[in-house]
């Protein structure tokens, strides 16, 4: 029993690696550009779907795990630049429903292109098999996720505190009009943050495909999922993504184990509960990796 718990609880912390990526990516956008991107599901969907692509050409598994960032990244600076930027400034509303209809489109362009039918990924042969995590046997696959997950966080957290457009993100976060006084291009700020989001969602997305496969549905799930992560961790706080998202996929998986019934309930049990304590989130909205 301590044996099975142990290897859900492992199978929650590669499940919360998923989630963390992509709230991290959502609160970035959120924390500095005020905007709640409806459309980041689909980002994730999109970044399954080029690496897929990406790799009928290129196969190389590596290859992919490094372009598939880079390439969704590209996608959502066309997006920043051409449909959100002309909205800032125009209230809340008008990007969010911008991106919530951006979702539906990208997501139709997809089953165009590859039809509406879903599509096995397979593990990289690399990373096939198991190892023991000491409580058994558990997939190489999903400790690797964990640790590409932990890769992202330390490289984007030495990003934004430990260098100077880390720093400028930071300020423009807290006060960008006072950023604007300094001399700085707030909008070429913006657009890096956005690219960053976008394009770590994408890669959470090429990660989770040899996990659940992929279908061009398959970022409305997650969606609500970093939404509630969000939430949860309190909106524009990377800390706060991180703790809620890794609390979430443990729960989840958990509750799986113990109780299936409520295993998709348990996450907006624990976002209600959060809420009646502390209504802005656990960590609040302080700022940036606050």
């Amino acid at each position: 029993m301590l044996q099975l718990l142990g290897l859900q609880l492992f199978t929650g912390v590669a499940l919360g690696a998923i989630y963390v990526l992509m709230a991290v990516g959502l609160s970035l956008i959120f924390g500095m550009l005020t905007v709640v991107n409806f459309a980041h599901g689909a980002f994730f969907m999109v970044g399954a779907y080029v690496g897929y692509l990406l790799y009928q050409y290129v196969p190389n598994f590596w290859i992919c795990l490094v372009a598939v960032p880079v390439l969704t990244g590209l996608i959502g600076i066309v997006v920043e630049r051409y449909l959100v930027r002309p909205l800032y400034g125009r209230g809340i509303d008008y990007p969010l429903l911008l991106t919530f209809g951006l979702g539906y489109v990208m997501v139709e362009v997809i089953r165009i292109i590859f039809g509406k039918q879903g599509l096995p990924v397979s593990t990289p042969e690399a990373l096939q098999g198991a190892v023991d995590v000491f409580v058994g046997p558990f997939p190489l696959y999903r400790l690797f996720v964990i640790g590409v997950a932990v890769v992202v966080l330390l490289i984007l957290w030495l990003f934004i505190e430990r260098t100077s457009f880390g720093l400028i993100i930071r300020a423009g976060a807290r006060d960008p009009m006072i950023v604007r006084v300094l001399g700085v291009d707030i909008s070429r700020v913006w657009l890096v943050v956005f690219a960053i989001g976008t394009g770590i969602a994408g890669l959470a997305g090429y990660l989770s495909a040899p996990m659940q496969g992929i279908a061009p549905e398959m970022g409305t799930n997650v969606l609500i999922v970093a939404f509630v992560v969000t939430v949860v961790g309190g909106m524009g706080s990377l800390t706060g993504a991180i703790v809620a998202g890794l609390l979430i996929g443990i729960v989840e998986s958990l509750a799986a184990f113990m109780y299936p019934e409520a295993s998709k309930v348990s996450m907006f049990i624990i976002m209600a509960l959060v809420l009646l304590v502390r209504p802005m989130g656990l960590f609040g909205r302080a700022g940036l990796m606050s």
